[in-house]
């Protein structure tokens, strides 16, 4: 029977209790991420740090401002979990997709060795294409304490100091000497032409793929070049070797500057179109005396535009718009630019390096603005100190500089320039 001005019994809001069970869900899910008993960090494919929980930013003592965008995860690791990363950890993750129970020694902010054990699976996409890593980091310091103790009869702690610092000194030292076979030992004498350059390694335990060069094309024509390839390590060097020595053969077949590019893009496109996708930024141009002065012919590939200082005063860049990295597409875009380098005029060609290096108790990126500040204020200035100058630059960041900065000046003697000393 109806009871008519009743109010029918009360029936729970359903939808409302979904929700807010959903909301409470998300908020364990998200705690329970950031406050696990082990670490978590998800990372692009060249080692980037996206995102990484509360729990490993408490065993590094680093903030997370300090570490998502700026750091990768091989900088995490000490100079010996380093070159295991590179030689074991990184081509098993490469080959199968996955690295399981990897032991690891990380580099907290005090400097002090974190033992633990790591796990890292490669996510996909839809279609196969890897899309981030994903990693889960265990603390096994109780696990390394018991084997320091089976240990500890066979070895003092003195003689593993002692070889350690061993292991590091030959590990920079081959480092070292990787680094400078990629480089010219010397720049050559060109005619009515000052040269200066200087590569700033940013780590002695990781090796840069920074490069640069200038070599004749005939007794009266010149060419240089100058880039920066993606990455670090024996990859990026393999790649550095490669980029320099076909920059090389394509300028003496087709010295302009966009066809060498693009021979150059044909080469890493075909050689890197794997998962290890490789590719760089590069400027190439030539040089051809011209009535006293310099006739600069140059494109750039996705690279920092050169910065030019003329004898009156001043710098402005060079602008190249358009450059599309190389390797990257199959058939990317350069655009050509010219400009006369006149007696006291020099050219300035750089890796981002120098400009993207932090400053101040606020870490603010120098940038190109304030580069060509300096220069213009320098500016009439020779190749030589130029380099000098941008060379106690680089030095005054300390550890504002996260990667190694390649420098190349080139410059036409001033009517009252001395000889560069030999």
């Amino acid at each position: 029977m109806t009871h008519r001005g009743h109010c029918p019994p009360h029936q729970p809001d359903d939808a409302g209790t979904d929700v807010a069970f959903s909301a409470l869900l998300e908020d364990s899910a998200e705690e329970l991420y950031e406050n696990a008993p082990c670490g978590y960090l998800s990372t692009l494919m060249d080692g980037t740090i996206a995102k990484i929980n509360g729990t490993l930013l408490e065993w590094l003592g680093h903030r997370r401002d300090e570490v998502v965008g700026r750091m990768r995860f091989s900088d995490l690791l000490t100079v010996g979990g380093k070159l295991y990363h590179e030689t074991h950890f990184a081509p098993l993750l490469h080959l199968h997709g996955e690295a399981k129970g990897i032991a690891l020694e990380l580099r907290t902010a005090t400097r002090e060795k974190l033992p633990v054990l790591v796990t890292s699976v490669v996510k996909r996409g839809g279609g196969g294409e890897p899309l981030l890593i994903r990693t889960t980091i265990f603390d096994a310091r109780e696990r390394r304490s018991y084997e320091q103790e089976l240990l500890r009869g066979q070895r003092s702690a003195e003689e593993a100091r002692k070889q350690a610092d061993a292991d590091r000194e030959r590990l920079q030292h081959a480092l070292a000497v990787l680094q400078k076979s990629l480089l010219p030992e010397t720049l050559p004498q060109v005619p009515n032409l000052r040269t200066a350059a200087h590569y700033h390694t940013a780590s002695p335990d990781q090796l840069g793929g920074d490069f640069y060069d200038l070599f004749p094309l005939s007794d009266d024509r010149w060419a240089f070049f100058l880039g920066d390839v993606c990455g670090k390590g024996p990859e990026a060097a393999a790649v550095t070797s490669l980029t320099r020595y076909t920059l090389r053969a394509a300028a003496m077949h087709d010295p302009d500057p966009i066809a060498t590019l693009t021979t150059l893009n044909s080469v890493l496109y075909q050689r890197y179109t794997g998962g290890d996708t490789r590719f760089c930024t590069a400027i190439f141009g030539t040089l051809e005396p011209e009535d006293g002065a310099m006739r600069v012919r140059l494109a750039t590939g996705g690279h920092p535009p050169a910065l030019i200082t003329r004898a009156d005063g001043g710098a402005d860049y060079l602008q190249t718009p358009g450059g599309m990295l190389l390797g990257f597409l199959a058939n990317p875009a350069f655009t050509p630019a010219e400009t006369i380098l006149r007696p006291g005029d020099t050219m300035l060609l750089y890796t981002d390096g120098l400009t993207e290096a932090r400053t101040g108790p606020g870490r603010t990126l120098y940038g190109e603005d304030a580069l060509r500040c300096l220069v213009g204020e320098l500016a009439p200035v020779s190749p030589e100190k130029l380099i000098t100058d941008l060379t106690d630059l680089l030095g005054s960041f300390g550890d504002g500089l996260g990667d190694d900065a390649a420098l190349l000046a080139i410059g036409v003697p001033g009517k009252t320039s001395s000889p560069p000393r030999g």
